[in-house]
């Protein structure tokens, strides 16, 4: 499993030690020490998780994970939120404001990457690395491979990125919009009617075992993946 997370961290210490020991997890690290800082590293590009402190200089963090979740851009960003504080009622008041996991200072880093881990694969299951399959169509991200059965599927890098976040949340429909924002990355511009091409050739690739049936057109919503 490979994602970008976002470390939110004013002590410098504790920043550098949460970056290093995520990063010989084979994570990509953005780094920031404030609330501010954050917020100008998300417009710039929307992380896969957020690592973010309780107390930070100015806007706490409590109060700056209340802001992400009433954004839609950033309603689902995975959040695990960092803090001294252990009593319950802390503990509460963060899930409550929005994050994910909680995690009480001093912790171990092989526990941080283990709820990094169990928190991607609540929220964002294309991004955990885990085996996913479909009435007999099977997508592994460690190999790389498709296949229905013995027989491999041939699908681009693009398209496999596509099937596979639809697979890891079916039975929803999403727009090009969103579709662009979780397989291509929101700072990244594409006309959103590639995403139509892409589907297409989706379809093309999953002929041959009759798994383009699966991949669902919602006229004027967007696309999903069939359940039933």
């Amino acid at each position: 499993m490979s994602a970008t997370v976002l470390v939110v961290e004013d002590e410098p210490q504790i920043q550098e030690l949460v970056a290093v020991n995520l990063e010989h997890s084979g994570h990509r690290v953005l780094r920031a020490s404030s609330a501010e800082e954050a917020q100008a590293a998300i417009r710039a590009e929307l992380p896969d998780v957020l690592v973010l402190d309780w107390m930070l200089p100015g806007e706490s963090g409590l109060s700056f994970a209340r802001r992400l979740r009433a954004d839609e851009r950033t309603r689902e960003l995975p959040i695990l939120m960092l803090t001294a504080r252990a009593m319950e009622q802390d503990k509460l008041s963060g899930l409550e404001a929005g994050a994910d996991d909680y995690l009480t200072k001093p912790f171990s880093p092989k526990e941080l990457a283990a709820r990094i881990k169990a928190v991607l694969r609540r929220r964002a299951p294309q991004r955990s690395g885990d085996s996913v399959e479909v009435e007999g169509l099977r997508l592994d991200p460690a190999s790389y491979r498709v296949s229905a059965g013995e027989h491999r599927l041939s699908l681009s890098p693009a398209e496999f990125r596509l099937l596979h976040f639809l697979m890891t949340h079916p039975g929803r429909v999403y727009s090009r919009t969103q579709l662009l924002d979780q397989v291509w990355g929101d700072h990244v511009y594409i006309e959103e009617r590639t995403v139509d091409v892409h589907i297409r050739r989706l379809r093309k690739a999953l002929e041959p075992s009759g798994h383009d049936r699966l991949i669902d057109t919602v006229r004027g919503a967007g696309y999903g993946l069939r359940t039933a």
